[in-house]
């Protein structure tokens, strides 16, 4: 079992910055593909980053292309995900994943936090 524990959310102005944080616990971190999604109101979840275990990093390019940037310090059991220039439409609650492969991840993750809200004013 992995326990997720979102934080770094917040109130932020078009065109500010966040940097969200996941800690993870109860078992190996390196042994996970991480990743983060996003759930809008009225709107489905959506994918927005993941990394591999190995460091790759793979984007929902249509939504986040060139402003997120996700990475992970294992040493710290910590993923994280930049966000720059930020824009009323990211507003959504932000949630961390974890599965054993990004495939799995992409697909279904196992693993799910409890969400960190994120609100971007015009």
């Amino acid at each position: 079992q992995v326990q997720l524990v979102e934080s770094g959310g917040g109130l932020v102005q078009a065109g500010g910055s966040l940097r969200l944080s996941c800690g993870a616990s109860g078992s190996t971190f390196s042994n996970y593909a991480m990743g983060w999604f996003r759930q809008a109101p009225g709107k489905e979840r959506e994918f927005v980053a993941a990394i591999r275990r190995g460091g790759g990093s793979i984007y929902n390019v249509d939504s986040v292309k060139d402003r997120f940037t996700i990475s992970r310090d294992n040493a710290k059991n910590t993923v994280y995900l930049q966000m720059n220039s930020l824009k009323p439409e990211d507003t959504a609650v932000y949630y961390c994943a974890a599965s054993e492969s990004a495939v799995r991840l992409l697909r279904l993750p196992d693993y799910w936090g409890q969400g960190t809200q994120v609100t971007v004013s015009s």
